[in-house]
């Protein structure tokens, strides 16, 4: 059977009339000429109509169906291929046959559907929808000796992993225990490296997370940190932090990061407090990330800090302040903002010197690093009169809080500095931070605050702003006519949408500001009378009294 068309006229004679033996000698053509060039013979068999047979051999009962299967595996590598692939309806057999027995059926199989359904994530979920995803996971257990099916398994499940509607399903099987017994039989690189590109994505599930700690994923990892944290292969680099940072992603959990915390005595803990003094970066950021993770619980915060954590991470900021490595400062700095949340932790960190620590990256041009610092400042002075009157009174502190204010590329940035100028003067109310904030021109910034769609911002501004006008009104009175005060005041109550108490905090920042003849002029020639009138009848009743004594306040000043 040199030619190839002969093969294909008599394939389609031959399957029709249901002669086996015949068709297995066509095959054995057309796989042979499939390997000599396989695009040309892929579109001669498109053209001539073979496929419409192809459904039919793809039973069970073909003594020839993993050849079959094999063809269709070659064919579909060409993407001209698929689409009709897929419309003579080749999807359904092959599925069936994943419940084949014999291990050559399921491995031609499987590389069909894994071709026909390459980069088509409709393809792809249509597998799921068919329940490809149990059948996959106990072929991996059954055949985990065999390693052309244990890698085409593990190809399947790389690719249908990163639909988010499998991981569900996923869920449901034994996918982890498979899995963690797969990874400890690996000695080679690819191997590992194959494992752990469908980790990573199933690892994002919390339940699986979970699963995969019970399996005892979390040993495999920090015993394949241990083996390569000294090597500078690359291929050990590499495994290094693949495997650090997918212990990092198993702590995103809130139940299997609180199981390997264990009450500060998990071993993984323990283990991760070690990588903080490591001189291997990596070591470095993930153990920083792996704080920052076990510190998003107050329980948590509250031991970490009393067992001396703070200082671990302070030594490991300080090796990194000149030219240090980026995403270790950023991933220390959120430790120390996630430990700094609780109330008995902020007194004692503020006495370990983490503000005068996290200061020194002030001079930081990378956004995420100010992001953090921003944060943990913020986090430390909550309700702390002493630090926030320190800090506040820190004019390279407010200059550059100032500077960042205006950074409008990074709005996480602008924010949290915004945030920390009105948090300095609320947990202070101290005229000295006042006038340092006035003085470096912070009130334009503390103004726009007051119009963000954040009502948590809107309302932090207002009270600062409040505060700037009791304690310095004279000092502010110039910068708040220049930032339109009254105008935006006035916006916020006629606003039906502005929450209870941004009206209420707007409603005593105008009685306040009373006391500057320029802004009293400004908000008598505005129609605020009216919009008092109206509040007089507000719902919440704080709102309804305070509009009277505003309105009160206006005849009076008129």
């Amino acid at each position: 059977m040199d030619n190839l068309n002969d093969a294909l006229q008599k394939l389609k004679l031959t399957a029709a009339d249901g002669a086996s033996d015949n068709v297995e000698g066509c095959l054995d053509c057309l796989l042979h000429a499939l390997a000599q060039n396989n695009a040309e013979t892929s579109l001669k068999v498109q053209e001539s109509g073979i496929l419409q047979v192809f459904p039919r051999l793809l039973s069970p009962h073909c003594s020839c169906v993993a050849k079959v299967a094999n063809i269709v595996a070659e064919i579909a590598k060409n993407e001209f291929m698929r689409n009709p692939c897929v419309d003579t309806a080749l999807i359904p057999p092959l599925v069936q046959l994943l419940n084949n027995r014999d291990q050559e059926v399921l491995l031609q199989t499987g590389r069909a559907l894994g071709n026909i359904c390459y980069d088509s994530h409709a393809l792809q979920a249509q597998l799921i929808n068919m329940g490809v995803i149990p059948t996959l996971v106990q072929l991996l257990g059954i055949h985990s000796q065999h390693t052309a099916l244990t890698e085409m398994c593990l190809v399947a499940f790389g690719n249908l992993a990163e639909i988010e509607s499998s991981k569900e399903q996923f869920a449901s099987t034994q996918i982890a225990d498979e899995l963690v017994k797969l990874f400890k039989k690996q000695t080679e690189h690819e191997k590992k490296e194959m494992i752990f590109e469908v980790l990573a994505p199933l690892a994002e599930h919390d339940v699986i997370k979970l699963q995969l700690v019970d399996a005892g994923l979390v040993d495999c990892l920090l015993e394949l940190v241990q083996e390569t944290v000294d090597s500078n292969k690359d291929d050990d680099v590499s495994e290094l932090k693949t495997a650090s940072d997918l212990m990092v992603l198993l702590l995103l959990g809130d139940e299997s990061m609180q199981k390997l915390f264990d009450a500060g005595k998990g071993s993984v803990f323990q283990k991760v407090l070690s990588w903080l003094p490591s001189n291997n970066h990596q070591l470095q950021l993930a153990g920083a990330l792996a704080i920052a993770n076990f510190a998003r619980n107050d329980g948590n915060c509250i031991h970490m800090v009393e067992i001396g954590i703070v200082q671990k991470l302070l030594d490991l900021l300080d090796r990194h302040v000149e030219e240090g490595n980026v995403t270790v400062q950023h991933a220390a700095l959120s430790a120390l903002r996630n430990l700094a949340i609780p109330v008995l932790n902020k007194a004692k960190m503020l006495s370990a010197g983490v503000a005068e620590q996290v200061l020194k990256f002030l001079k930081s041009e990378m956004p995420p690093v100010q992001f953090k610092l921003l944060g943990t400042l913020r986090m430390l002075i909550d309700a702390q009169a002493e630090a926030a009157d320190k800090l506040g009174k820190n004019i390279k502190l407010v200059e550059r809080l100032v500077e960042w204010c205006d950074a409008k590329d990074h709005a996480g940035v602008m924010g949290e500095s915004n945030r920390l100028l009105s948090a300095l003067i609320r947990h202070s109310k101290s005229k000295d931070v006042v006038k340092t904030i006035v003085q470096s021109g912070g009130v334009k910034h503390l103004v726009t605050m007051a119009t963000s769609e954040h009502v948590i911002m809107q309302n932090e501004a207002l009270v600062a702003l409040g505060l700037i006008a009791a304690l310095e009104l004279g000092t502010a009175e110039q910068d708040l006519e220049n930032a339109k005060l009254v105008e935006i005041l006035h916006k916020l109550l006629s606003d039906d949408t502005s929450a209870p108490e941004i009206k209420y905090n707007s409603m005593i920042m105008i009685c306040t500001i009373m006391g500057s003849e320029l802004l009293r002029k400004e908000a008598q020639n505005m129609p605020f009378k009216e919009v008092m009138s109206k509040l007089r009848c507000h719902e919440n009743k704080l709102v309804a009294q305070q509009a009277l004594v505003t309105e009160q306040r206006l005849i009076i000043e008129s």
